[in-house]
């Protein structure tokens, strides 16, 4: 079964192209500044065995039904396709972002999961949208291919309502659904069962802390290999410093905001959003940067990382905590995998749980699954690459399977 992920946001559609029969990456890129003049889609082919095959198109990208009518073009291109025919592609598999109580799990996309998905617009502003953009197009471009959708909320179903409900007034979650949602559900989903094999154990024997870090970033307490607790909350705003939002800040600040500063709520939701995180205490939102910058002493920049490492180091002793025992904690994503700085910083003096890092291995170049931690401590401390794509192509190919009857 050959199966296209796409990841639309409101100005790019990431994709990647799987033949799910071996679980291997055909194609793969990313449209980028959809509507702007300086539109750039990017390919790149992995034939088996070969070298693989990259291109870099710049100019107009009209819209996302353009954007992906030439993706196409790319992936059946004579001399560099991945296909013959788009008719070869079965399925395409959907990122998106909120599916609030409604879904638990995979689906696949009719009239009334857009419906619910539309529903769930507020709860998701800047995400929802932009997916539906892609679910449309990718069904008026692949009009025969099944259309599944995969919720970043989904993993996060199994939280506990002591942990996902909010001390507001309980009508606010009998009539709006307020409570926390949790977000990056595929990433976890996947290092926790990828973490489970690499261990030889049963994911439901494990209790795990997993800690995804890019742009965005969010932690997650896994109990017996289910997800007990996360750091974002109703919306990806809460938790974890990221690149520019501003992670768990007191309720009250907008408030203060908007008295004495005479900010419009629209203004400090995008001030939180956009303008807070590294970005807001430094000016820089890429940790590489944050890192020179510190380097070279700059005291903003070193305050940034302070912050930030401190909040992962926190929500570790409360996930500790609620799980009372802790078989593995792991790093992964763009800053996860690739600082070993931030990872040294975030568990510094957490030995009295049982969790520290050896430096020697925890610098160590090197990609794929891999232990840093010090050889005679009780919790793995591990990176693990994540793989949200082939999450959302696995999961896209067990609903199909499922609704065709196979086991």
């Amino acid at each position: 079964m050959i199966i296209l992920v796409i990841n639309t946001g409101s100005s790019s559609i990431k994709y990647e192209l799987f033949d799910m029969k071996d679980r291997k990456i055909l194609a793969r890129g990313l449209a980028e500044r959809i509507g702007e003049e300086s539109g750039i889609l990017t390919y790149e082919i992995v034939p088996a065995g070969g070298k693989p095959t990259k291109k870099r198109e710049k100019g107009l990208i009209a819209d996302h039904q353009e954007g992906l009518k030439r993706i196409v073009d790319l992936l059946v291109d004579p001399e560099h396709g991945a296909v013959a025919d788009k008719s070869e592609i079965a399925a395409v598999g959907h990122r998106v972002v909120h599916g609030g109580e409604a879904f638990k799990a995979t689906t696949i996309i009719d009239g009334n999961v857009i419906a619910a998905i539309k529903k769930n617009i507020p709860l998701a502003p800047l995400h929802n949208p932009a997916n539906l953009t892609g679910i449309e197009v990718a069904g008026s471009v692949f009009p025969d291919a099944t259309q599944v959708a995969v919720f970043d909320t989904a993993f996060h179903q199994t939280i506990p309502g002591h942990a996902f409900l909010y001390a507001i007034p309980y009508e606010m979650y009998e009539r709006y659904k307020v409570r926390r949602y949790g977000f990056h559900g595929t990433s976890h989903a996947y290092i926790a069962e990828t973490a489970a094999e690499y261990l030889g154990r049963p994911t439901g024997e494990l209790n795990l802390i997993t800690i995804h870090l890019g742009n965005g970033a969010s932690m997650a307490a896994i109990g017996n290999g289910n997800c007990i607790d996360t750091t974002m909350g109703m919306t990806p705003l809460a938790g974890l410093v990221m690149g520019t939002r501003s992670g768990d800040v007191d309720p009250s600040i907008p408030f203060f905001l908007a008295d004495h500063l005479k900010m419009s709520f629209r203004d400090i939701d995008d001030l939180l959003n956009k303008k807070s995180g590294l970005k807001g205490i430094c000016g820089a939102n890429d940790m590489r940067e944050v890192i020179e910058r510190k380097e070279a002493g700059d005291k903003r920049a070193e305050i940034a990382i302070d912050i930030y490492t401190y909040r992962i180091k926190k929500f570790i002793g409360a996930y500790f905590a609620a799980l009372g025992s802790l078989d593995a904690l792991i790093f992964t994503a763009g800053i996860g995998e690739n600082s070993p700085y931030i990872r040294e910083l975030s568990c510094r003096g957490l030995d009295k749980l049982g969790i520290e890092i050896d430096p020697e291995r925890n610098n160590k170049a090197g990609g794929g699954i891999r232990e840093i931690n010090s050889a005679e401590m009780e919790v793995k401390v591990m990176v693990i690459p994540t793989n949200e794509e082939l999450k959302i192509a696995q999961e896209t190919k067990k609903v199909i399977e499922k609704g065709r009857g196979i086991t």
